[in-house]
């Protein structure tokens, strides 16, 4: 009894913050798998499909909602983010976008498989003879100049905010998510009026794939920062206690250099096709080439030359 007593009155003295049992988690995973079930069965043409995916996408806003809210209690009302807290949240984040570098590096080793030394069933020849691409100055082009404004725009704010200019912090804020939105905005058009879809072989997977998470990235990164931006104006941050919105601008930052390679690498396709152009002649040329295992046309048919 005495023990149980002891133990029921404990109190510690260490920094770190002993979060509370939360059903978020667990209410975040099923989302979650909603969401993406239903995006495959949608995408399969399956009944029901749209409505599962739906469904997973509201929950899924309504998970951060509730999550964010909570985190903002404990940081701003009941100041358990202390320095060792934060140090701890800091290298979370760092973590976090190391893994989602390397979620969107399997994308690009995709394009650059498919694209370098296309196979002979898309033709050889990259992007296929039958896609008809988009024009890489239009749109495209568009939605990096915006997303390079923005990410000037919210480089503005986090100064300001480190000056103590609040006023500066919000304009620049402002600035940002009319940028995020019309960037959202735009690859909705693109999507609208593409001459491809997803099932147009590799090309449509790869383009959709990453082009589609991408956005998804910039619409997560633009509810952030509007978090951030609420928060800015309810006085919630001072110029050392401000982690909710630099997290927000470092994923920011992240986007917005996704978003320029993928225009670098996926719209200006240029360099791939000579590539892939380069990669055939050698391969005719010199029968020892490594290429010949990524097109098995012509190694049959050097095969058939030399059994001949």
């Amino acid at each position: 009894m005495y023990l149980y007593k002891s133990f029921t009155h404990l109190k510690t003295t260490h920094s770190y913050h002993l979060v509370d049992p939360s059903p978020w988690p667990i209410v975040a995973a099923f989302a979650a798998f909603m969401f993406t079930t239903g995006g495959v069965l949608y995408m399969q043409r399956f009944i029901g499909g749209w409505s599962l995916f739906f469904t997973g996408f509201i929950a899924l806003l309504y998970v951060m909602y509730t999550w964010w809210r909570d985190v903002i209690r404990e940081a701003t009302f009941e100041d358990t983010h202390t320095v060792v807290v934060q140090k701890g949240l800091r290298l979370g984040m760092i973590l976090f976008i190391v893994s989602e570098v390397m979620f969107f590096f399997a994308f690009f080793w995709s394009f650059f498989h498919s694209s370098v030394a296309p196979v002979y069933s898309i033709g050889g020849v990259w992007p296929p003879k039958a896609i008809t691409t988009i024009n890489t100055y239009t749109v495209p082009l568009t939605n990096t100049f915006f997303l390079l404004t923005s990410g000037a725009t919210v480089t503005w704010a986090h100064h300001a905010i480190l000056a103590r200019a609040k006023r500066h912090t919000i304009v620049a804020l402002i600035f940002t998510l009319i940028l995020a939105i019309l960037f959202t905005g735009l690859q909705g058009l693109e999507y609208i009026n593409a001459p491809f879809n997803i099932s147009d072989g590799v090309y449509g997977s790869c383009f959709y794939l990453a082009t589609g998470f991408h956005g998804f990235h910039v619409f997560v990164g633009t509810i952030a920062l509007f978090i951030s931006f609420i928060r800015v104006v309810l006085n919630h941050f001072t110029n050392k206690h401000h982690f909710g919105f630099e997290s927000a601008i470092w994923y920011w930052h992240f986007v917005d250099g996704a978003g320029v390679k993928h225009v670098t690498l996926r719209y200006f396709i240029y360099l791939a096709q000579r590539a892939s152009v380069i990669f055939r002649f050698h391969a005719c040329e010199l029968p020892t080439s490594s290429f010949r295992l990524y097109n098995p046309s012509i190694l049959s048919a050097q095969k058939a030359v030399i059994s001949n």
